[in-house]
């Protein structure tokens, strides 16, 4: 058993050192992307693929809780007629930790021509999608949890971190209140919660 739970604490370990040194670089490109959402007419649409596509429908998930209107769009439904539900006064946040998958990047693309601001998720401001990118939110780690190096773990627990941290800011900024989150929440546990004193 030793040695297992050694493992689990190994890769809590690698986890937090990310979200730390990641905490330590929010500044100016992360308070731009929350003066972006908040001042948004329209949605917020993210999208991504994979690991990313997953972390990205909680992002959407977590800010339509929180007042902002958003969903997720998989980027390659999105090259293929999806993008009909994108308008010209929303705002795109485009997930991709290599910041080169393609489908990511055209959809990005085509995002960016039809006028909307692109805000990115991504290792480096020098990938393809941080220069298409009005926002650039970068999110390397310096190693993955995972032993072989491979699987975005370090990196995918980051995104999600950023995009709660994201929710949250602009949900201040906005005054959203617990009344406010009431009405969004009519039912459940949450609800029942958000509607006491």
């Amino acid at each position: 058993m030793g040695e297992y739970v050694d493992w689990g604490r190994e890769a809590f370990d690698i986890e937090i050192e990310a979200l730390v040194t990641a905490r330590e670089k929010l500044g100016a490109p992360f308070a731009a992307a929350v003066r972006a959402i908040k001042s948004c007419k329209g949605k917020v649409i993210v999208t991504g693929i994979g690991k990313s596509g997953h972390i990205g429908k909680k992002i959407a998930a977590t800010l339509a809780s929180l007042g902002t209107p958003s969903f997720f769009m998989h980027s390659t439904e999105a090259l293929h007629g999806d993008s009909g539900m994108i308008e010209g006064r929303d705002i795109f946040i485009a997930i991709s930790y290599s910041g080169a998958t393609a489908e990511v990047s055209a959809v990005a693309g085509l995002a960016k021509e039809l006028g909307l601001r692109i805000i990115s998720m991504t290792k480096s401001c020098a990938t393809p999608l941080g220069k298409l990118s009005d926002i650039c939110l970068e999110i390397a780690v310096s190693k993955e949890a995972d032993p072989l190096g491979l699987a975005p773990t370090a990196s995918s627990t980051l995104t999600l971190a950023l995009g709660d941290a994201l929710a949250v800011a602009v949900s201040r900024a906005k005054g959203f209140k617990k009344s406010d989150f009431a009405l969004r929440h009519p039912q459940g546990a949450l609800g029942e919660k958000a509607k006491q004193k």
